[in-house]
């Protein structure tokens, strides 16, 4: 009899000692889709709910030495990248998934906390444009992120369909835009898939709760997560934007620490 197989999703970022965002929302979220979650660490961050306060990076051979540990041993179905704080980290991780020809790469590309601390280096963002997003499948911008990368001041929902075909054609990948950052009683999420040509919108009702710390890392890993168990690029958008739908209805109304709270990422398991 052959032995079953995990799905397997290697997340590539920085760590939250909060424990709402970073590497151990990836875990929570990787792991409440499905998927076995593997890790490399980028930076060690000084944060709670009320923000970064610190960022220590991980030394770049420590970093390609994680990567390079799981993928020639367990492998990975999907890449989950989160937070890379510098160019040499950016040229360094890209090559280093090159080498290994890795697949289904999902990058948000993580510039400034909830609270407004800046996580990459100026120089970094240019070098991720050239190096990484080449490499993705998809990336998760959110709307400071998408401005960044596109060079234009978003104001309204109706201007996500075109800055997201853009953004697709200038990366040369598939764009999940992220509408969080608006104000309106609907948030409708984005998907302009760059193999089919497709734009699917991804709409759902505005919770009003301060726990959305994290949502992009969710989001984000839930996303490789379904890409990680042979779902379309279609189907994986809309199972990861109702996962993380479920999960901020349901930690809404929870109290941890002064700030903004985490999602409740095992919503799935209030039922059992």
């Amino acid at each position: 009899m052959s032995k079953l197989q995990y799905p397997t999703v290697l997340s590539v970022a920085g760590s939250d000692s909060g424990g709402g965002a970073g590497i151990q929302a990836d875990i929570k979220a990787i792991s409440a889709m499905g998927a076995y979650a593997a890790t490399a660490i980028t930076a060690v961050t000084v944060q709670n709910t009320l923000g970064v306060t610190d960022v220590h990076p991980i030394p770049i051979p420590v970093i390609c030495g994680q990567i390079e540990a799981v993928l020639s041993d367990i492998g990975a179905n999907a890449i989950k990248i989160g937070m890379l704080h510098s160019s040499e980290v950016v040229e360094a991780v890209a090559a280093t998934l090159l080498s290994h020809k890795a697949e289904n790469i999902v990058l948000d590309p993580v510039m400034v906390s909830t609270s407004g601390h800046r996580l990459i280096e100026e120089s970094a963002i240019e070098t991720l444009r050239r190096q990484l997003l080449p490499l993705a499948r998809v990336i998760t911008p959110n709307i400071p992120e998408a401005e960044i990368l596109a060079g234009v001041k978003i104001d309204h929902n109706d201007q996500l369909p075109e800055v997201a075909r853009a953004l697709a054609k200038s990366a040369g990948c598939s764009v999940l835009m992220k509408a969080g950052h608006l104000v309106g009683r609907e948030i409708v999420d984005y998907l302009y898939n760059a193999e089919t040509e497709e734009l699917i919108a991804l709409p759902s009702e505005h919770i009003d709760t301060p726990n959305t710390h994290g949502t992009g890392c969710t989001l984000s890993s839930a996303l490789a997560a379904a890409l990680a168990q042979g779902l379309s690029l279609n189907e994986a958008a809309r199972k990861a934007k109702e996962y993380i739908h479920s999960a901020i209805c349901s930690g809404a109304n929870y109290t941890i620490g002064h700030g903004h709270g985490p999602v409740d990422h095992f919503w799935k398991m209030k039922d059992l």
